[in-house]
């Protein structure tokens, strides 16, 4: 069965945790190791000979020409990760039209077709942001990856007893997180910060739980997550292990996964996003 992979390219000091510490305003000063990390990512996937799907942040992509290309050129999907990460449900639906626009306008420069694919900084498209798909709806999205349905996060889920794939009533398609439902309880099999903190046998044995199902796997991560030697920075203690635990582990289970399982592009991988293509 063939999983779905993706990474939302941003870079270290743009996640939700760091906000604290590193204003919007001050990214310009700060190091930018993105190109470097993934970078890292295209050999891990060339090596493994998969395509993925590159949910780009509108502000990397307008300073990082050459990473674009390099992305477009090996033959990985280009989908919206929005401009400036702002959580959704803390914009209105006029800023957000904005940043989804400006977002789609940069991306669709570099890569000569449609953006139709949308992944909301931290999973931030819950009941509280539901407005958010009619904007995307307008501006051309076709997909959504953004309902992380989990319960016990402090900024995302949504209430889902799996994560089958639907389509919003206005006819977005939504592509949820993996999780596996086990009991009353759905257990993140998707990647990102679990897939540094728990054993990758874990998730070896839960996705392959879920294929045998006929179920997809929609995994992700960030650059950032291979990066063990970015600036590190004075953080609650929370928000420090969540951001630094396991760095250095995180590029070998990458390709550990890549050898265990089969992956391809959210648009190949979900036959749900290919009856709109």
């Amino acid at each position: 069965m063939i999983n779905a992979l993706s990474f939302d390219v941003e870079d270290w000091f743009q996640v939700e945790n760091l906000k604290s510490v590193v204003a919007y305003d001050d990214w310009d000063q700060q190091e930018l190791r993105v190109v470097a990390n993934t970078e890292k990512i295209l050999r891990v996937l060339k090596s493994a000979n998969t395509k993925a799907t590159f949910f780009i942040l509108g502000w990397v992509a307008e300073r990082c020409e050459g990473l674009m290309m390099e992305i477009k050129n090996q033959g990985h999907e280009i989908a919206s990760h929005g401009y400036s990460h702002e959580l959704v449900y803390n914009m209105g639906e006029e800023a957000f039209d904005e940043d989804i626009r400006k977002s789609k306008e940069i991306l669709e420069g570099f890569s000569k077709k449609p953006v139709i694919g949308y992944r909301a900084p931290s999973f931030s498209i819950t009941n509280d942001s539901l407005w958010a798909l009619d904007v995307l709806k307008k501006n051309g999205i076709k997909y959504d990856s953004s309902i992380f349905p989990v319960n016990f996060h402090d900024r995302y889920g949504y209430p889902m007893k799996d994560s089958t794939p639907f389509r919003w009533p206005n006819g977005l398609i939504e592509i949820p997180l993996s999780v596996y439902r086990l009991s009353k309880f759905n257990l993140p099999v998707a990647g990102g910060g679990y897939f540094r903190l728990l054993p990758y046998a874990y998730f070896k044995f839960f996705l392959q739980r879920l294929n045998r199902n006929k179920e997809v796997c929609t995994f992700y991560l960030h650059p950032w997550e291979l990066d063990p030697d970015q600036p590190k920075v004075s953080l609650p203690l929370n928000y420090r292990f969540r951001h630094y635990v396991n760095l250095k582990a995180t590029e070998n289970r990458l390709a550990n996964l890549l050898r265990d399982f089969k992956f391809d592009r959210m648009s190949v991988a979900h036959d749900i996003i290919r009856d709109v293509m």
